[in-house]
């Protein structure tokens, strides 16, 4: 029988990894059944297999950083960054979960106590993405165990060899086999683990279609917890500055790390005419420079391929639409190797577009937008109904305080890149790029709810008012 699910490695083309889609009911019924054993065990102990779970990906950091590579495409360095998060986000979490859903005492009335202790939700159903198959999805499941849930993991279906390693890391390090669960599949093995009825949460990373569908399902089912993060059309803004090579490098940095594929990843450059003419050359001349290669290729590239042909071709065909609409190319998209998803990084002026798409284009692909004013700066930013990261470079300290206050994004930064975000900060957005629960070190929020409990050992009791005198007569002798 021919299997339903075929992973390519993008630079290559080579088969990677195959298997058949799981049994979604029957991997929810596993999780249920282990979670209340799971949920039992006191923090000390799950705390403890979780360290254990840093060293187990200490031992296999080769081989997973290799993976990534390999299914991703991304450049053996990024992999490895990627692994190191996944590493670091124990220790983070174990903080979060002590800071913002640790126990508390208040006080109460009549000697009484009063506490804030913290519960599980019960099986939180983690989706998780192809940039980073391995740090977005550890950055739910790692939170969710911690606080007590159980967990099925689906991967993307375009990274299930990574998905599949990583819960075997974690099985290895002594969660048990039942608590946290892997299930392969496409879309439709995804909608029915979300729609299914024993879940309890749903921890989403993905595009902004897929979350607002199953925002739209969800719609009369307040019980469940959803976290969505959905990506952005983000704006990086250059005003004043003088260090035209360096404001250059963090546009570069910002619009084409991981192949322009990251959520944060900046979408467009809004820049001041008057400078205009004097940074984009010095962006072009960088982005020229950039080495697009097979993830271990010698020397090491700073871009690998997109993630497949489709995605490759849906970003060739969005750089002629904007061409072809008023856009004016500076850096042209081209596809050196016929067959396989490397793109070049393009640079499109879509100043003189009557309309520009608000849509993410999850690649290497810039649009610049000059402006003239600082002011039209900040409307231009706001141009969108996404709201993930916002940079400003340059700019006076009374400039970032208005773009600071104004701009609409969770992730608002000064001379510094739209991808850089700390793993011991919140991590989410507004608009259409999140419903207001960020991940990262507010992850903790998410899988747990707040219980409030009046506490004495012994009952004790009284009602001052409001009751009968007491007819004593009635009462005999």
């Amino acid at each position: 029988m021919p299997a339903d699910l075929l992973s390519h490695e993008p630079a290559t083309g080579t088969l990677l990894w195959q298997g058949q889609a799981g049994d979604v009911d029957a991997e929810v019924d596993r999780a249920r059944r282990a979670w209340p054993k799971w949920a039992a065990q006191p923090i000390a102990y799950r705390i403890e297999t979780l360290r254990r779970f840093v060293n187990v990906v200490r031992r296999h950091e080769d081989a997973l950083a290799d993976l990534i590579a390999r299914e991703t495409g991304k450049p053996m360095w990024d992999a490895r960054n990627e692994v190191a998060a996944v590493i670091g986000k124990v220790d983070v979490s174990v903080a979060a979960y002590s800071e913002r859903t640790g126990q508390r005492r208040l006080e109460a009335n009549l000697g009484a106590r009063q506490s804030v202790r913290h519960k599980p939700h019960g099986v939180m159903a983690v989706f998780g993405p192809y940039n980073f198959p391995a740090h977005l999805p550890n950055g739910h499941i790692i939170p969710a165990l911690l606080a007590g849930n159980a967990v099925v993991f689906k991967p993307s279906e375009k990274t299930p060899a990574v998905g599949e390693m990583l819960v075997g890391l974690y099985h290895e390090a002594g969660v048990p086999t039942d608590a946290v669960r892997v299930l392969q599949g496409g879309p439709d093995s995804g909608k029915a683990l979300a729609l299914h009825p024993a879940v309890n949460g749903i921890l989403f990373t993905g595009s902004a279609q897929t979350g607002i569908a199953i925002n739209r399902q969800f719609a009369g089912q307040p019980a469940k917890i959803l976290a969505l993060e959905m990506g952005g059309n983000n704006p990086i803004v250059v005003w004043d500055t003088p260090e035209l090579h360096a404001a250059a490098t963090i546009v570069v940095q910002s619009a084409f790390m991981t192949s322009g594929q990251r959520c944060t990843a900046a979408s467009r450059l809004i820049v001041r005419d008057s400078m205009a003419d004097k940074l984009i050359p010095e962006v072009k001349k960088l982005a020229d420079r950039l080495i697009v290669d097979h993830p271990h290729a010698d020397p090491a590239p700073y871009m690998g391929p997109v993630i497949d042909n489709q995605t490759a071709d849906g970003l060739t065909e969005s750089f002629l639409y904007l061409m072809s609409n008023g856009g004016k190319p500076i850096k042209h998209m081209v596809r050196p190797h016929k067959g396989l998803p490397f793109l070049s990084p393009a640079i499109i002026d879509v100043t003189g577009m009557k309309e520009r798409p608000d849509v993410e284009l999850f690649g290497p692909l810039l649009q610049v937008i000059r402006v003239s004013d600082f002011d039209a700066a900040i409307e231009e930013a706001n141009n969108t109904r996404y709201g993930l990261s916002a940079s400003l470079i340059g700019g006076s300290p009374e400039q970032y305080n208005q773009f600071w206050s104004n701009v609409r994004a969770g992730l608002v930064n000064w001379n510094r890149p739209t991808t850089g975000a700390a793993s011991n900060a919140p991590f989410g957005g507004t608009g259409i790029s999140g419903n207001h629960r960020p991940s990262a070190y507010y992850a903790a929020d998410y899988c747990a709810y707040p219980v409030v409990s009046a506490e004495i050992e012994n009952p004790r009791a009284a009602i001052g008012i409001g009751l009968k005198d007491i007819d004593v007569s009635a009462m005999g002798d």
